[in-house]
């Protein structure tokens, strides 16, 4: 099946979205809640949500143009905003996982509706936790470990809670796809 056309419209929204998901999360990850978790855990899921829909709707060619553009955007707003080692660890771990998020997302598109997003999430999830904690914060005498441990708990927690919103927005599309 062909996939839809993307707008410019929708283009601009994809990449607007995931700007502000990777931006929002860079800011949250400097403030703990406890050596197990920082607020950005709660934020930075919905990226895999954003990309998924878009890969469902419009296919991985233009769910890997959103990714390098939202990349770029975030990268650039990150550093004038975030200290620029959680810059380059958020740009590295976003486009990493993205990446991966859209290739197993797509060999995974025509089985049950929620394996595509379930094991892209969690394989994507594993990745950018791996990445971005390892960069950030290693060798800075901070709990890193403990809070990527927390980190990863919660974004599989909030993708497995995203698929229920992902299933009534695909339900939404003209193709039902």
């Amino acid at each position: 099946m062909p996939f839809e056309p993307m707008s410019r419209w929708q283009f601009v929204r994809a990449i607007l979205a995931m700007g502000a998901i990777v931006l929002s999360s860079n800011l949250l990850v400097q403030f703990p809640i406890n050596d197990w978790l920082t607020w950005g855990a709660f934020t930075y899921p919905v990226a895999y949500l954003a990309i998924d829909l878009v890969n469902r709707r419009h296919g991985p060619q233009r769910a890997r143009r959103v990714a390098w553009v939202g990349f770029a955007v975030a990268v650039l707003a990150s550093l004038m905003l975030a200290p620029p080692r959680i810059a380059i660890a958020s740009g590295t771990a976003y486009i990493a996982s993205q990446l991966l998020d859209i290739q197993v997302f797509d060999r995974l598109r025509q089985g049950n509706w929620w394996r595509a997003p379930l094991v892209s999430t969690v394989l994507s999830a594993t990745l950018d936790t791996a990445l971005f904690w390892s960069i950030a914060f290693s060798g800075q005498g901070l709990p890193w470990t403990s809070w990527a441990a927390g980190d990863l708990a919660v974004k599989l927690a909030i993708g497995i809670s995203m698929l229920l919103p992902f299933r009534l927005l695909i339900r939404r599309t003209p193709s039902g796809r």
